[in-house]
């Protein structure tokens, strides 16, 4: 699937994830972030995984298992919409989420496992869509959304965490 989802096709707000995704075919990219993601990830020491750039921030960890967290309501909504289900989709608080998780008390391997058979699920998952189910439109938030549009929305997210591991994380470690 490399046809990107037109504004039309999600909330003006996940414009901001939308944007950070190549072009090319989503399922590839993601497949291609797997790789670069737990590469980056699995060099690091626990106390590397365990660090907080700046008071109220997340630890690195926690940002996996946001990212986890977040693959997984994404690509649930993708499913729903996809197959058709025309249910009102509900919002989440990643806050909220975040503060019943103990991903800083995981080991780095344990959240890397979690996170690559997530995203493993998501790719079977959208090997097996249709050119129709990619265009199927629900509703999440109250706004109208495009299954496509969840694949993009989600790879565009884990692209925005990693940049800001990269840059307020592994950088400010050295």
């Amino acid at each position: 699937m490399s046809i990107r989802p037109s504004i039309d096709e999600y909330d003006a707000y996940f414009e901001r994830y939308v944007r950070w995704v190549p072009e090319g075919d989503i399922r590839n990219i993601l497949a291609q972030s797997l790789k670069h993601t737990t590469d980056v990830l699995s060099i690091l020491t626990e106390d590397q995984a365990n660090y907080q750039y700046a008071p109220g921030k997340w630890k690195l960890k926690e940002v996996l298992g946001h990212i986890t967290d977040n693959e997984r309501i994404m690509s649930y909504r993708l499913l729903r919409i996809a197959r058709g289900d025309q249910t009102p989709l509900a919002a989440y608080d990643q806050d909220t989420l975040m503060s019943g998780a103990t991903f800083d008390t995981c080991p780095l391997s344990d959240l890397l496992e979690d996170y690559t058979m997530v995203r493993r699920s998501t790719l079977n998952l959208l090997r097996g869509l249709s050119d129709e189910a990619w265009s199927r439109r629900g509703i999440v938030s109250g706004s109208e959304s495009s299954a496509r549009a969840w694949a993009y929305i989600l790879a565009g997210h884990e692209l925005h965490h990693m940049s800001v591991i990269k840059d307020k994380y592994l950088i400010s470690q050295g």
